[in-house]
């Protein structure tokens, strides 16, 4: 049963990836077509570089000039003619230029989105199934716990608290406050109060450091106590 749910939950994970691949193709080709057919239609709906100096062209050849402010009026408009292509073709590199910035842009937020779901749909997997735990390893005599491949220096205490919960696990226990502390302390756990074993749990994950893993690993049961929300398997103490 469990190599069936495991292949089952890496046949999802895979599922998901493939998905999220196709959803991040499939923006890409979308974005890079969308702003491809904008730019021909801007490029091909951009006044022609050369018209100004094709009418004046035009209008000197069909005209009969003979005076010189005539023919000095032409000169002027072919110059602002040639000064107007100019600055049509800085504007033509221009909107090229915009056009690519607007698509990486478009591409690096659609890549960033599709990350953002992928990860928060990860965390959801992750928040209902618990963290999942490879090996862990507690060490009471260098007060160390090695959790997959991280490392936890704790306290003499929070180590005790540890211990006690990874015993219950290997009996598939579940220890109320009152027991952890009778079970540290050597008390009967009627003689103990629920608040101090509750006191411990709490220093112990705040020990853990990072809050997920101290949330998902140490799991607290309403009205019953708490315990190791991981395979017992792969609990070892030495």
């Amino acid at each position: 049963m469990k190599g069936k749910a495991a292949l089952g939950s890496t046949s999802s994970a895979s599922d998901n990836r493939a998905a999220g691949g196709r959803v991040v193709a499939l923006g890409i080709l979308a974005i890079v077509t969308i702003l491809a057919v904008a730019a021909i239609f801007l490029f091909i709906n951009l006044p022609d570089a050369n018209a100004f100096n094709a009418r004046v062209e035009q209008l000197f050849v069909e005209s009969d000039l003979t005076s010189g402010a005539e023919i000095k009026l032409l000169e002027i408009l072919a110059q602002s003619g040639t000064a107007f292509s100019e600055t049509l073709k800085s504007y033509r590199v221009v909107i090229f230029v915009l056009m690519l910035f607007a698509t990486a842009l478009l591409v690096a937020s659609l890549v960033f989105v599709v990350t953002i779901i992928v990860l928060n749909r990860r965390m959801g997997e992750i928040e209902r199934q618990g963290i999942q735990v490879a090996s862990l390893l507690i060490s009471r005599d260098e007060n160390t716990v090695y959790l997959n491949n991280m490392e936890f220096k704790l306290t003499e205490a929070a180590i005790e608290t540890l211990s006690v919960l990874a015993e219950a696990r290997m009996d598939d226990d579940v220890l109320s406050g009152a027991e952890i502390e009778g079970v540290i302390s050597g008390r009967n756990a009627a003689d103990c109060d629920e608040a101090a074993g509750a006191t411990r749990i709490k220093r112990l994950r705040d020990a853990l450091g990072n809050q997920m893993v101290a949330e998902l690993l140490v799991k607290t049961i309403a009205r019953r106590g708490y315990m190791l929300s991981i395979d017992k398997d792969v609990i070892r103490m030495v």
